[in-house]
């Protein structure tokens, strides 16, 4: 058996593998149809379950725990603009309870950790996951908190959306919750939802063995009790978990970096996890460990339909699966005392979904060049006017422009009532328009001869919902 077949080190030494830079895609190795935290969860699984008995099999399938979110999410979604076409929403999940409680002391909810959506085209010839860092800082709508009482519309980091519906302590409020929030800051109509489990991963890493890894230097993280030294070395049980939550002491510090790292483990992971096929000992563990950490929505739920979504996309050809984590800058641009999280950049990021949600290919190329100079939300000063002609509206949409950290100038009416609304911005400001246009569904862009020097403005239509802005 080749190094290859036992998996790799992970993290700085061994086989070379790209990292992402500012935020953007990473393309994985013929080996990376194993789609990532997707793949940890039910890729590995499938292949093993094909040899095992029928009780195996039962006991597998009756692992699997599932949630009806649908009563959940109420009826004002995005439209599935390109039917046959998936996108998967995948979480991995910690609720800071029980083996858990160790990590993350005085949380007292379910946490989310990792967050990505896994879209599976309607021609099924390509996929692309979408890493949403859990300090994006997005629109969390109204929320069922699971003990009778609603969450108000505010801006937060995207992982709260988990613990406020999982308040109540059921997985399927807390995914509801973040599928509303995913569908709202993008667009994208999710159709499944996988959560994973951290003690259950945890499970799969003994089951194998453990993982190497390489970190070149010393790691000594106390939110994550890991204490590692340099060099390769095999990790299991806490260490494990504590090398895929370790952040702050390792590289930049950044949930982007930590992201890298958990992909190359996950690949690592489902790649050792190959090369036990014929271990039945340890197959079996890990099976167990991996059934067991998953939650679906119903239609998902069982070794039968998650086989069927592998087979989907066993085929892909690996240079057309692509990993992005969505475009993004620190927040600390817009808001200097704000060091923590991250914002999403515009209007790359709005391309990024369009593109998904009408089933088109992302061209990594052009998100590259365009990503290379952001334009911060604080830089684009925007004058509203009312063409509704309802009171108040321009106050309400400037409110909610200033919570997305762009900096508003003014307030008015329109000359004229108007249906579409529209961004008009003088020569030079292009760039700053098209910022605010895709923050806008539906927006149209035009260059005015008139205007005030280093303002863009925009007309509030009739056909613009104020909630609705990103």
């Amino acid at each position: 058996m080749d190094r290859a077949e036992e998996g790799a080190p992970v993290g700085g030494r061994g086989r070379r593998r790209s990292a992402p830079v500012g935020g953007w895609p990473v393309r994985l190795t013929r080996r990376g149809r194993i789609l990532t935290w997707a793949a940890g969860a039910f890729a590995v699984l499938i292949l093993g379950v094909a040899g095992v008995g029928a009780w195996v099999y039962q006991e597998l399938n009756g692992n699997i725990s599932s949630a009806d979110v649908d009563n959940k999410l109420g009826g004002d979604r995005p439209v599935n603009l390109s039917p046959g076409s998936k996108n998967i929403l995948v979480v991995g999940s910690d609720s800071r309870d029980g083996d858990n409680a160790e990590y993350g002391r005085g949380l007292t909810t379910m946490q989310s950790d990792t967050l990505m959506v896994l879209h599976i085209p309607a021609n099924r010839e390509w996929a692309t996951v979408v890493s949403l860092p859990r300090d994006s800082w997005v629109r969390i709508p109204s929320c069922d908190k699971g003990d009778g009482t609603t969450s108000a519309p505010h801006h937060f980091k995207i992982n709260e959306a988990f613990a406020i519906g999982g308040a109540g302590g059921e997985v399927a409020g807390a995914a509801a919750c973040t599928i509303k929030t995913v569908e709202a800051n993008t667009g994208l109509r999710i159709d499944h939802f996988m959560s994973v489990d951290f003690q259950g991963f945890k499970g799969m890493v003994n089951a194998l063995g453990g993982i190497e890894v390489c970190p070149e230097q010393a790691i000594h993280d106390e939110k994550a009790r890991l204490d590692l030294e340099a060099g390769c070395q095999t990790v299991k049980d806490e260490e494990a978990l504590g090398y895929v939550r370790a952040r702050y002491s390792i590289g930049d510090g950044s949930d982007i970096g930590r992201i890298g790292r958990q992909q190359e483990f996950m690949d690592a992971l489902a790649r050792k996890a190959q090369s036990k096929l014929t271990s039945p000992n340890a197959l079996y563990g890990f099976l167990q460990s991996a059934t067991k950490s998953l939650t679906t929505d119903e239609d998902l739920a069982g070794v039968k339909p998650l086989y069927g979504l592998a087979s989907e996309v066993q085929g892909i050809p690996s240079e057309r699966l692509t990993f992005l984590t969505v475009p993004n800058y620190p927040r600390e641009a817009d808001v200097a005392t704000d060091k923590a999280n991250i914002v999403w950049q515009y209007p790359q990021a709005a391309d990024l979904f369009t593109s998904l949600a009408q089933d088109k290919e992302v061209d990594k190329d052009r998100l590259l060049a365009a990503a290379k100079n952001p334009v911060y939300a604080s830089s684009v000063r925007v004058q509203v006017l009312n063409g509704t002609g309802v009171t108040g509206r321009a106050a309400a949409v400037a409110e909610k422009l200033r919570e997305a950290g762009l900096t508003v100038v003014g307030t008015g009416n329109a000359p004229e009532n108007t249906r579409a609304t529209a961004v008009a911005h003088p020569q030079g400001l292009d760039k700053q328009a098209e910022a605010l246009a895709a923050r806008l569904p539906g927006a149209q862009v035009e260059q005015g001869a008139d205007g005030t020097a280093g303002v863009v403005t925009l007309v509030v239509g009739a056909d613009l919902d104020p909630a609705d802005i990103r």
